[in-house]
């Protein structure tokens, strides 16, 4: 049996507290609780670099025995890297568009950073891309990230990454953890009357589309963030979806079940035993 911890979302510096004893507190506890791969889906800092080095150094940490990977969030690509280093990656922890096997079974995990398409709010009546696009760079913190290609164009590399990873695992007999930052399904998507910023974000939610591709593939088990509203796993034919995103503790938005940071860490993390 081989264990993985999932988590995501962490915002260490949105949440001001210390990530460097944030950082020893985590290794310990993969390390009590017999960690053999920690996974984060993005949103460590909102800078490329700072989010990376707290990798780097986790994993020294917790080296020989737990292996650390990370794919980026969109707040970890507002500062300190461009689309081109995004894609070619860098180190050996960061998993985007790559995979790692895990020895000795058949698992294997792929990870892709992900990206949206504006689909989980199509219904809103009179609304374009061109309205989806133009509300983004009014209002999101995505408008800070510099891109050569529009954002529809963005998934569709995505989709296209991604089948060809599901491709060559199918090929190989491999069973597939998948990680991405951004929703995969609708069913995490909710529209109110009353909260039309939501409404209007949610087109930069995720997409349907690669929650489709996964199913697709019949992949095991898919680990997201970005949605701060820790669901249950979800099951769905054979694939089940886990967001295990920590969120923001502050007074303004306080997301957490827990009174402090690592006790909200603690609580989100899920454990997956795989046989």
């Amino acid at each position: 049996m081989v264990r993985l911890a999932l988590s995501s979302d962490n915002h260490f510096d949105v949440n001001r507290v210390d990530a460097d004893a944030m950082m020893r507190a985590q290794a310990a506890y993969l390390a009590q609780n017999g960690v053999q791969y920690y996974l984060v889906a993005g949103d460590l800092f909102n800078d490329f670099q700072r989010s990376q080095r707290f990798i780097v150094d986790l994993q020294a940490l917790v080296a020989p025995y737990t292996h650390v990977y990370w794919i980026a969030g969109n707040h970890d690509m507002v500062h300190g890297v461009s689309f081109d280093e995004l894609e070619d990656g860098g180190f050996t922890g960061y998993l985007h568009n790559r995979y790692v096997d895990i020895p000795g079974t058949d698992w294997r995990i792929i990870g892709n950073n992900g990206w949206y398409d504006y689909q989980f709010a199509a219904q809103l009546p009179g609304k374009t891309s061109q309205d989806f696009a133009q509300w983004k760079r009014a209002y999101w913190i995505d408008r800070a990230i510099e891109q050569p290609m529009v954002d529809a164009e963005r998934m569709d590399l995505v989709l296209t990454q991604t089948r060809g990873q599901l491709a060559l695992a199918q090929q190989t007999g491999k069973r597939v953890v998948f990680m991405t930052h951004f929703v995969p399904r609708a069913d995490y998507i909710r529209m109110s009357s009353d909260h039309r910023f939501w409404n209007m974000a949610n087109a930069l939610m995720g997409s349907p589309r690669l929650g489709t591709l996964l199913e697709q593939y019949h992949v095991a088990h898919v680990l997201f963030g970005h949605l701060h509203i820790h669901p249950q796993p979800l099951s769905v034919a054979n694939t089940t979806y886990y967001d295990q995103a920590v969120g923001y503790g502050l007074a303004r938005i306080n997301e957490w079940e827990a009174t402090s940071f690592m006790g909200e860490w603690y609580q989100q993390t899920r454990f997956l035993d795989l046989k």
